[in-house]
């Protein structure tokens, strides 16, 4: 007689009330387990053989991969417009969450939106429940759906929030990225001199030491700094390093932030890209805010919140304050021009004229999110020469430096 031999399985799914299960079962084969589950009164969605040996025997895969994920601003875009599209075709919102679940590779949105679906169950509100996770779902976020949520319009105001997001994210990018390429240029030729100051420039110095002869100031400059990066290296890169985070955690400070909003917005073409950019992202937000229905004040500061700029925070809570007491909504832009330009003042004005201001600012903000595309294309143009003169200029520092000495050699013999 055979011996069925019996093998541990680990299934994941729901129970009849939608709450997600976990078993582990010893089964002949994976039909048995499905067998198993409907048994219990389970539906299954993954099962996973035990194997011999698993590297989740010496440490918990799952917490390392949940401890180094992050919601992407991609992330968060896809899953509002799935949820649009699955509540625009009919799903209930529970079952619509539990399909993005599922259908989610990444595991701290998975775990977000699990929260997220049995606090609802629970009775809850869904702004309710995302207001539980500020991280992801910030006040524009809560604010939009709760919004949604009361006028019966969730759909699309999801689907509002998503193109929103998606423009948002795509200008971020398109500055990001224009900033790549020389960064990289300039972080290579330091490295380069690095290099080359310790293992090239030490056998020219003992030959310029040997002929005992006056150097150009260009020389001893190269000299001083090859030296002490031979010997102090590890003190003198470490220097640079701690100079990089330094700056970076400056930036990050009240003081630091406020000298950033200002020096950002007069830097020669970038301020011009700075000043659109925030433009857009007011306009839009504005205008995304007041579609779904979000009272103008509260839209303004939530519009405040979004911001990054400190000067441009000012503003808004200025713009809030007016208006509150009665004062229109296009008198603080108008007022501002050197950084609002002139057109988001008129528009904005032209719209309470016509009660279309969520129309206008959304005409605004492609307007400056066009602007800022080409921008930031014509940018990568502009920069590609400054760099070159950047890099023949330290080419031809070195070479000086290099070369004066072997002529005042010359001159003397």
């Amino acid at each position: 007689m055979n011996r069925v031999i019996m093998t541990q399985f680990t299934y994941t799914g729901e129970d009849t009330k939608g709450t997600p299960v976990t078993e582990t079962v010893e089964a002949k084969d994976r039909y048995a387990v499905y067998e198993i589950a409907r048994g219990a009164g389970h539906t299954v969605t993954r099962i996973e053989k035990k194997r011999a040996f698993q590297i989740s025997a010496l440490f918990n895969v799952a917490k390392l991969e949940y401890a180094i994920s992050r919601v992407s601003d991609d992330d968060l875009v896809m899953m509002t417009r799935n949820l649009g599209s699955m509540l625009s075709a009919g799903l209930p919102l529970t079952r619509a969450l539990s399909v993005i679940e599922r259908q989610n590779k990444n595991p701290r949105m998975k775990d977000i939106v699990a929260t997220v679906r049995e606090k609802i169950n629970t009775g809850s509100q869904f702004y309710e429940a995302l207001n539980d996770h500020p991280k992801t779902f910030n006040d524009l976020y809560v604010s939009m759906v709760k919004a949604g949520e009361e006028s019966g319009q969730l759909s699309e105001t999801l689907h509002t929030l998503s193109t929103q997001l998606e423009r948002s994210s795509s200008i971020k990018k398109k500055i990001r990225g224009a900033m790549i390429y020389p960064a990289i240029v300039i972080i290579v030729l330091v490295i380069i001199g690095v290099l080359m100051m310790l293992y090239v420039m030490p056998s020219i110095i003992s030959t310029f030491e040997s002929l005992n002869v006056d150097l150009p100031t260009t020389t001893t400059v190269l000299i001083a700094i090859s030296k002490a990066l031979q010997q102090h290296t590890i003190l003198v890169l470490g220097g640079m390093v701690l100079g990089v985070v330094g700056f970076v955690q400056a930036l990050r400070t009240q003081i630091g932030r406020l000298v950033a909003s200002w020096v950002i917005p007069r830097i020669p073409v970038i301020g011009g890209i700075a000043i659109e950019a925030n433009a857009a992202r007011t306009a839009r937000t504005l205008s995304s805010l007041l579609s779904a229905g979000v009272d103008v004040i509260r839209a303004v500061e939530i519009t405040e919140e979004v911001l990054q700029n400190v000067y441009y925070k000012r503003i808004l809570a200025q713009v809030a304050q007016k208006v509150e007491k009665g004062a229109p909504l296009s008198d603080e832009f108008i007022a501002h021009e050197k950084l609002y330009p002139v057109l988001v003042g008129e528009m904005i004005l032209v719209g309470e004229e016509t009660g279309q201001i969520a129309e206008m600012l959304e005409q605004l903000a492609v307007f400056y999110e066009t602007e800022v595309e080409q921008k930031t294309k014509d940018l990568s143009t502009i920069i590609e020469p400054l760099l070159m003169v950047f890099i023949g200029g330290a080419v031809g520092f070195f070479a000086l430096a290099m070369i004066a000495p072997i002529y005042s050699i010359s001159d003397s013999i």
